[in-house]
């Protein structure tokens, strides 16, 4: 181990205040909290900072779609966030938030010193405006064509199919994503951060080994393409900071976002004294700083962060630690399939240290995606956790409390054993420290298998029947709590919960990473109470019924609930279901409603309103025109936006993969679909 400890700063990105945490997100916080856990057990000196992501369009339009002011909307989803990671153990030293004094401060300072050392210009750019909602439009809230490829219901400023970047205004057929109506070119003047101008010293980092070698070979083609200067301008109506000086421009959220690290720890600072700011952020920092992110945000956090700390005048990360994204069964995260799972569903059904442990079965240093299979963790969690380690425990403290007074041996059964345990520390903390988790809990699990051989061949049950108080048994048992405890010791990091609870059992702690190698002897501990029980599958099955979200109508409702054909019904049942073919005059968005879009539909003798609830599928000029099916004798329905008085139908499991029913040429509205 280091002779001296090392001082570290640690940050997770910031989860962003328009929504609940789940089970995706758990990935990187996990994956951070167990690494500073790892090296406080090392005596380093290691504080983890976090806060809400606070500012932007998004947290704007949440609010007003919720009728309540964003500075309210911000508190109730920090407020959640904190409850769901202390619910996963994950230990922040402060939790923050971006719309803070502190950021606001750090914000000003750092444009102002941009700005003094000639790195900020300043433009007039044209930029996509919606006219029915006045405002401009950030790029992810313009969808149409892709320039390059054409295909449909792209994001403005790249294509999910080809990979293509591009401004919103080279889109073909745009629409506002707010408002379903074409945005009109408006000019504004907008500030831009001069990135072009860092990208030797930016080089020059990046090549020093600051993140993982697959990173590096992806900023090595945006180099190649050439970095343009970043717009760090967004016009109001806007959720942020206004920029000194002016009256309707704000920072951009990306700007003042990671300026949110700093301002956490500032905060932290003027409740610490024994913290001083400047020994972590000053440009002569001999701290460490790491940032622990999603493959998603690297470009911000790899080119624009260290530029803008650079030119500044404030240190540069240690390294940059980036994860992929979590799949579930193989398949992208689906609310209809019932694997959203938000953080709090998770821990209403499940132990959430499990979902640690798991995670921890699958993390290395690079970016490639994980997954979670339902079933494998089930057979993981119940097979290393509580049959290999809790069972070990229990297997041994019976012998003990009941024939010894709860009193370990004074010496080991077999010393050697115990020492190739402690061996294996200093292997199992460098795979901590390279984020090598998985191949840390195999080698963990593999001592686990090789002390319960030992218990499987020494037997003491065995031995019971000829002397239950010999001490052998003791020996034997003593020996067992021991190995027991020392992965317990290599798991502490994974698992602070269980291991919190077997220091009280053992009645020794809090453990460091040095108690691996000192046995414990001639030690009284408590009786032994289960550390844990297994996952039943049953329980999977409620979590999976609880995050499953149902489709907008009864049709999308029951492809959500299952592939297979429901109940039979008759002919006459069939029969009494009126389909229509029906055309689309009219559509708009609900506002208020998150999933509504307003129909207008001709069914040949008179003219429908429906409520459908289609948006995620469907910009509303997509569909004028179209011709479609609907169910046209469904009970009126009312709702607080008005009447629906049928139901169009669709196909599709849901989100964006929902998709209405259209009939061939020459149907026309008014026909009855038999």
């Amino acid at each position: 181990m280091p002779s001296k400890p090392r001082k570290i700063l640690v940050t997770s990105a910031l989860p962003y205040a328009n929504g609940s945490i789940h089970i995706g997100h758990l990935v990187e916080y996990l994956q951070t909290d167990i690494w500073v856990r790892f090296q406080r057990m090392r005596g380093n000196e290691c504080i983890y900072v976090c806060a809400t992501d606070a500012h932007g369009t998004p947290v704007m339009l949440k609010s007003r779609e919720l009728g309540i002011e964003p500075e309210e909307l911000i508190t109730t989803m920090s407020a959640e966030h904190q409850r769901d990671f202390a619910e996963f153990q994950i230990d922040f030293d402060n939790f923050h938030t971006t719309h803070s004094a502190e950021n606001r401060q750090l914000v000003e300072t750092i444009f102002s010193r941009l700005q003094n050392a000639g790195y900020i210009a300043e433009r007039t750019i044209t930029q996509s405006y919606d006219e029915k909602e006045g405002m401009f439009l950030p790029d992810r809230f313009v969808r149409g064509e892709c320039p390059r490829c054409r295909a449909a219901d792209q994001y403005g400023d790249s294509c999910e199919v080809c990979g293509a970047t591009y401004s919103p205004s080279d889109l073909k057929n745009p629409l506002s994503v707010l408002s379903g109506t074409t945005p009109v070119q408006r000019e504004t003047t907008h500030y831009f951060f001069k990135l072009a101008e860092f990208e030797d010293s930016l080089r020059e980092w990046i090549e020093g080994g600051h993140m993982h070698e697959s990173v590096a070979r992806k900023l090595s083609e945006w180099f190649d393409a050439g970095l343009q200067d970043w717009d760090i301008t967004r016009d109001a109506p806007y959720f942020g900071f206004r920029i000194p000086g002016t009256d309707d421009k704000f920072f951009y959220v990306w700007l003042d976002a990671p300026v949110g690290y700093m301002a956490s720890f500032l905060n932290l600072c003027a409740r610490r004294d024994e913290l001083e700011f400047d020994s972590f952020w000053g440009a002569d920092s001999d701290a460490e700083l790491y940032h622990f992110i999603g493959k998603d945000i690297i470009y911000f956090h790899s080119l624009f962060w260290p530029a803008v700390l650079e030119a500044a005048g404030f240190r540069r990360p240690s390294a940059i630690f980036a994860h992929g994204f979590l799949t579930v069964n193989g398949q992208k995260m689906s609310k209809s399939r019932g694997t959203f799972i938000t953080a709090h569903t998770f821990r209403e059904h499940i132990e959430p240290e499990y979902l640690r442990y798991y995670y921890a079965t699958k993390l290395g240093p690079g970016i490639d995606d994980l997954d979670l299979s339902l079933e494998d963790f089930v057979a993981r969690v119940n097979s290393d956790l509580v049959g290999k380690l809790f069972n070990l425990a229990s297997r041994c403290a019976g012998f003990i409390s009941r024939n010894f007074a709860g009193d370990l041996a004074d010496t080991l059964f077999d010393e050697s054993a115990f020492a190739q345990f402690a061996h294996r520390g200093e292997t199992i903390a460098q795979y901590y420290e390279e984020r090598r988790y998985a191949k840390a809990m195999r080698e963990i699990m593999a001592l686990a298998d090789l002390a319960n051989q030992f218990i499987d061949e020494h037997k003491p049950w065995v031995m019971a029947k000829e002397d239950a108080t010999s001490s052998a048994i003791q020996a034997v048992c003593t020996q067992g709590l021991n190995l027991f405890r020392t992965l317990m010791i290599y798991l502490k990091p994974v698992l602070p919960g269980r291991a919190a609870l077997a220091e009280e059992f053992l009645q020794c702690g809090p453990w460091s990473w040095a108690d691996a190698a000192r046995p414990l002897l001639g030690h009284s501990i408590s009786r032994y109470k289960p550390l844990g029980v297994r996952v039943e599958q049953k329980a999977v099955d409620k979590m999976l019924a609880a995050a499953r979200e149902p489709g907008p109508g009864q049709a999308q409702e029951a492809a959500a609930a299952s592939e297979d054909a429901g109940p039979t019904i008759s002919i006459d049942q069939f029969a009494a279901i009126d389909l229509r073919i029906a055309r689309i005059v009219a559509a708009e968005t609900v506002e208020g409603a998150e999933k509504l879009l307003r129909l207008e539909v001709d069914i040949g003798e008179s003219t429908r309103q429906i409520f459908a609830g289609i948006k995620s599928a469907y910009l509303p000029d997509q569909l004028v025109g179209r011709l479609t099916v609907v169910v046209a004798n469904l009970a009126p329905r009312k709702m607080r936006f008005g009447v629906s008085e049928g139901m169009v139908l669709a196909a599709g499991p849901g989100g964006e993969d929902l998709f209405i029913l259209s009939p061939d040429d020459g149907a026309t509205p008014g026909m009855r679909v038999k």
